[in-house]
């Protein structure tokens, strides 16, 4: 049974008995504002829910069968030469078939399909719609491999090679998600953007056997080189921005990889194998929306005791201290995933001299993990600061 919703701070909770589900709905409710999701819709689909609270089987039906609807929608307006209304159901559809897939395990031949068929959506949206202007990349990557990445291009802006932001998605995430959180709202700043599928997450971790690793320096290194490839960006003014367990992920790459000129934490992380300790413990009674299912496949491991070890490395004391471009740490007052007091030990370590932290309380902007319960103000304020750092 997932915990209730509601802790200290109120917000709109759709099903205030349990956390996981609610706030999976508003992480699809705050991309709302760029297309990428309709009040409506989600609130169709929650209604179906209410009748089997928390069960994976009804989640995965219920966001598919909208996907399925959106798609066809789609494709009708598609056929009729109506490429703009095709695009939105496209983008939505993408969303619902990846709320299906997201929280349901063991993975099988169904949902790598169901997966499958959201990335058609997507790059049929991105082929339709007349903004933001953008495209899909292969970033080369140890070898063979390739990290598949989303490139929108800069807008409202006179440079030939705009500064460039490298934007991670978190534990259990994907480029999607973030392309529609933030990708457009820097874009908009005048700055490039790329969202790329890293290590364990999205088509990396599903089709191409890249799993979770420690050193996402590694990622963020292949990704830059490529970037310095391009002549339509400036990658010597380079950012990057990362959220949920990204707050590992970006303040060690720009710790240890000192191109990059500035740097957002958005929600912090501190100590990522004693948030997994405490959740395991607790079992049913954690208030991840993440289980120990995804903990153990995120790192191709046989239980999620094995996942617990291969955490013991994903700490930042001793990394951070080496950071020294400019540092911005936002994070919610009342944050059920990661404790405040992660939030200020990270702040405290970091060695930059320019650093910020910005909570927010829920009237300014959202107070839950990433502030997923009012997203815009917290993604306004972490996009302006890049624009101003990066001189966009």
């Amino acid at each position: 049974m997932s915990p209730g919703a509601i802790r200290k701070t109120p917000w709109f909770a759709y099903f205030p008995d349990n956390y996981g589900w609610s706030f999976h709905v508003a992480i699809t409710l705050s991309r709302v504002p760029s297309g990428a999701a309709e009040t409506a819709e989600v609130f169709e689909v929650c209604r179906r829910l209410s009748k089997k609270v928390g069960d994976s089987g009804l989640w995965l039906r219920e966001w598919a069968r909208m996907g399925d609807r959106l798609r066809s929608m789609a494709l009708a307006e598609s056929r009729r030469g109506r490429p703009l209304t095709a695009a939105g159901y496209f983008y939505r559809a993408n969303t619902y078939y990846q709320n299906a897939e997201r929280m349901y395990f063991p993975k099988s031949a169904k949902t790598k399909a169901m997966y499958k068929k959201s990335i058609d959506c997507f790059n049929r949206y991105l082929a339709l719609t007349d903004r933001p202007r953008a495209e899909r990349v292969e970033i080369p990557f140890e070898g063979k491999k390739r990290l598949p990445a989303y490139l929108i291009h800069a807008e409202n802006t006179r440079k030939a090679r705009p500064p460039v932001v490298l934007l991670y998605a978190g534990f259990e995430a994907s480029k999607e998600v973030y392309f529609a959180l933030a990708g457009e709202a820097l874009a908009r700043r005048g700055m490039s953007v790329l969202v790329p599928d890293a290590p364990g997450v999205g088509e990396s971790i599903r089709f191409r056997g890249i799993h979770l690793r420690h050193d996402y320096e590694v990622a963020g290194s292949a990704i830059l080189d490529y970037l310095e490839g391009r002549r339509d960006l400036n990658a010597k003014r380079a950012g990057i921005m990362a959220a949920s367990l990204g707050g590992y992920y970006a303040p060690r790459t720009a710790s240890l990889e000192k191109r990059f000129k500035a740097c957002v934490a958005w929600g912090a992380q501190w100590d990522y194998h004693a948030i997994w300790k405490r959740r395991l413990e607790a079992a049913q009674k954690t208030r991840s929306p993440a289980s120990g299912h995804h903990l153990a496949w995120s790192f191709n491991a046989k239980t999620p005791e094995e996942g617990l070890q291969r955490l013991k490395a994903f700490r930042l004391d001793g990394v951070v201290q080496r950071m020294r471009c400019p540092f911005l740490l936002v994070h919610g007052k009342d944050d059920q995933q990661i404790p405040l007091s992660h939030a200020r030990a990270l702040f405290a370590a970091v060695g930059s001299k320019d650093k910020t932290l910005r909570l927010f309380s829920g009237t300014d902007g959202g107070s839950q993990h990433c502030h997923m319960d009012y997203a815009s103000p917290p993604v306004n304020f972490m996009a302006d600061w890049l624009r101003e750092k990066l001189r966009a």
